[in-house]
């Protein structure tokens, strides 16, 4: 059961690649996003960790939102 629960997250964090445009971006270079990925955790780590990963989820919730109210509108 953990397996399927793990696998279930990891193609879920996939999509999340895949929706935030990066797959697109890098023409599914995974060199590429697997080097953005780790610029990304380097920034936070040299940065105030706390405030830039408060940024980046509330970039997150407005993106998440903004879609919802979206698929609303176009039902």
């Amino acid at each position: 059961m953990q397996r399927r629960e793990r696998t279930r997250h990891l193609i879920e964090l996939g999509g999340l690649v895949q929706k935030a445009g990066l797959v697109d971006l890098t023409q599914d270079d995974r060199a590429t996003i697997y080097g953005a990925l780790l610029e990304l955790v380097g920034k936070a780590l040299c940065d105030d960790a706390g405030s830039t990963l408060a940024l980046w989820k509330r970039r997150g919730k407005r993106a998440f939102d903004t879609e919802a109210e979206e698929s609303i509108t176009n039902a």
